[in-house]
């Protein structure tokens, strides 16, 4: 069926599609499904929606073959039927725009019936819908009908494609490549995870889905470019919440010669940049809070802003100390963690949920950051930010440590954590140790959450509500 307009266009086009007399203009084709219908007498109304919206469409018994209207139409056509409709462009009495029907095709019957919200008026005037689909366990299975019903989520879907797509133009514009490397990978690293598993059968190997591909995109540093960029479906195995998906989406970014200073400011100009596309201004609504996304945004030392919250300096304290400190506060930590653990817990806890306007969390203690340059003037800690938003991690951040001794030390001691039990500790890659031993620059890496920055930018409570098909349990 040849789809002239669809309907926003037909809205965009009406006052030259719309003749005096009306029918002698242009014939218009549409197609989508039947969503309403009034029938009265030998006529008969019903609402048409397409990918953009909705049209209203007229259909007369006397202008179609005879058994038609009451046959075809009454009998067997249904709501969310697929139809074709062709006719002419005109307003009704009351000026709705609607297309006059002189033909119409049946495209795709439907034969499970679609929710039907049904609005009526209480005894005080007020709208009362009843019907609606609104489980949003149903929502989640059903994301088929959550979309046909419910057309505001094709709208948050939208906007999150709009998002990316700002991205990568302000990533293009600075003339970085974008790449692709492995998802299945012999060793995993990179972040720290638990993996999914696979297996190879023609090599006889174990594989894992990746967890981060920063690894691979360090090597093409190595090789000698100088910007590349990857938007990638990342994989952790780990439990299911508002804020966790096992399958998420991250842009991973490493720029040569550049440092976590001048990528925190990059971060920042990026995000209020994509604000602006998606909203036309940096002040974005959630949850009925107000959010700037204005440069520049707050800093705020990862250490000071763990001890404010302790009531004590924990950089002098053993693990014993700071365990006993983090218990005091009332934070959940278990006896045989070590003190990164630690720390992300009490991190996690007490500090990132107060912080709701973008806030850059710097120079973290190297026991979190295996991957990070040591900072030059404060010992014990690395050059890392994390970008916190509406109580959230949005983006992580390197000086990337490019020294291949203290980068062996460091995967060796990560090594001795996984062998103590500490299945989330990374795995030692002679490879990648390799390639850092053929020299990489000075390299600035930076990895957005592409799903949490689109809760924030979509205003959505979860983040299910961002994933077309999010994980789910068998029904």
């Amino acid at each position: 069926f040849d789809v002239t307009h669809r309907s926003a266009e037909l809205i965009a086009a009406a006052d030259s599609l719309i003749t005096d007399p009306p029918g002698e203009g242009p014939h218009v084709r549409v197609a989508g499904r039947v969503m309403t219908r009034r029938i009265m007498g030998k006529a008969a109304f019903f609402n048409l929606q397409d990918s953009d919206g909705t049209i209203q469409v007229y259909l007369r018994a006397n202008e179609h073959p005879e058994g038609f209207f009451n046959e075809v139409f009454r009998r067997l056509t249904d709501i969310g039927d697929i139809v074709g409709v062709e006719g002419f462009l005109f307003r009704t009495r009351t000026g709705e725009l609607t297309v006059h029907a002189r033909s119409l095709s049946m495209l795709c019957k439907t034969v499970r019936p679609i929710p039907v919200a049904k609005e009526v008026e209480d005894a005080s005037g007020e709208k009362v819908v009843y019907d609606a689909f609104r489980d949003k366990e149903q929502r989640y299975r059903q994301r088929y009908v959550d979309l046909v019903v419910n057309p505001q989520v094709r709208d948050v879907f939208r906007k999150r494609s709009a998002m990316v797509r700002s991205m990568r133009e302000f990533l293009d514009r600075h003339g970085y490549l974008e790449v692709e490397t492995p998802i299945l990978q012999p060793i995993y690293g990179g972040a720290s995870a638990r993996p999914f598993v696979t297996h190879h059968n023609a090599l006889d190997m174990t594989l894992y889905l990746r967890i981060a591909n920063e690894l691979y995109l360090k090597r093409l540093i190595v090789g000698g470019f100088e910007g590349v960029y990857e938007f990638s479906k990342d994989f952790r195995n780990e439990g299911l919440s508002r804020f966790h998906n096992p399958e998420f989406t991250q842009v991973e970014l490493y720029v040569a010669y550049k440092d976590y200073e001048w990528m925190m400011a990059f971060t920042e100009q990026m995000v209020e940049r994509v604000a602006l596309d998606l909203h036309g201004t940096t002040q974005v609504q959630v949850g009925g809070k107000t959010i700037d996304f204005k440069r520049p945004w707050r800093r705020l030392g990862m250490i000071d802003a763990i001890s404010d919250a302790l009531g004590v300096g924990c950089q002098g304290l053993s693990d014993a100390q700071l365990r006993d400190a983090a218990r005091a506060k009332g934070v959940p930590v278990e006896t045989g963690w070590n003190r990164a653990q630690i720390l992300d817990e009490i991190f996690g806890e007490l500090v990132e949920p107060g912080l709701v306007q973008p806030t850059f969390i710097v120079d973290y203690p190297i026991e979190m950051s295996p991957l990070a340059k040591k900072h030059p003037t404060k010992p014990g800690l690395v050059e890392r930010f994390e970008a916190i938003c509406n109580g959230k991690e949005i983006a992580n951040a390197f000086s990337e440590l490019n020294d291949p001794v203290d980068q062996r030390e460091r995967l060796e001691a990560q090594a001795r954590q996984r062998a103590d039990g500490d299945e989330e500790a990374m795995q030692l890659d002679e490879d990648f140790l390799r390639a850092i031993e053929v020299g990489m620059p000075p390299t600035a890496g930076l990895g957005v959450g592409i799903d949490r920055l689109a809760m924030i930018m979509t205003d959505s409570e979860s983040i299910r509500d961002v994933l077309f098909f999010p994980q789910m349990r068998p029904e």
